[in-house]
């Protein structure tokens, strides 16, 4: 059987590995790929420790991430946004509330929301109360209520 390399992956490779996970691979594809790419690490006593801090710290990110997504998640419960917009005789917007709309309104309000984290299917195109739900982090979701009404005038 042929010799394997042992390699640190410092980055996702397809079918191969997660960053951080220890693998091995023919020495070959270590040798002209993953190392000049900088897709890896030849696995040393050294380099493993290096990625297991390395590791920890990005975890330790990660849930400083989450935490923070679940206090704005907190500020965030029962929030009420209210649009004013023309409408027809049948409660139909002339216009409608978009994702734009709605990011750039939190921002207004001083909530750090990024127009890809609401997920609104499609723009609100009639008068009245919807939940709208926002992805804080990948763990982490809240929704709010956005209510329309009509502009008088």
């Amino acid at each position: 059987m042929a010799k394997r390399s042992e390699v640190i992956l410092r980055a996702e490779v397809e079918n191969l590995g997660h960053a951080g996970d220890v693998v091995e691979v023919a020495p070959g594809y270590a040798r002209n790929y993953l190392l000049p790419r900088g897709l890896a690490y030849v696995a040393t006593e050294a380099n493993k420790h290096r990625v297991a801090h390395e590791k920890k710290r990005y975890e330790e990110k990660l849930e400083q991430l989450r935490a923070e997504a679940e206090a704005l998640a907190g500020r965030l419960e029962g929030l009420v946004l209210e649009f004013r917009a023309m409408a027809g005789d049948e409660d139909q917007l002339y216009g409608s509330v978009s994702i734009a709309d709605i990011a750039d309104r939190l921002e207004a309000l001083g909530f750090e929301i990024e127009r890809g984290q609401v997920k609104l299917d499609q723009p609100i195109k009639s008068l009245g109360e919807f939940e709208v739900p926002l992805r804080l982090h990948p763990r982490v979701s809240q929704s709010i209520s956005v209510r329309v009404a009509r502009e008088e005038g």
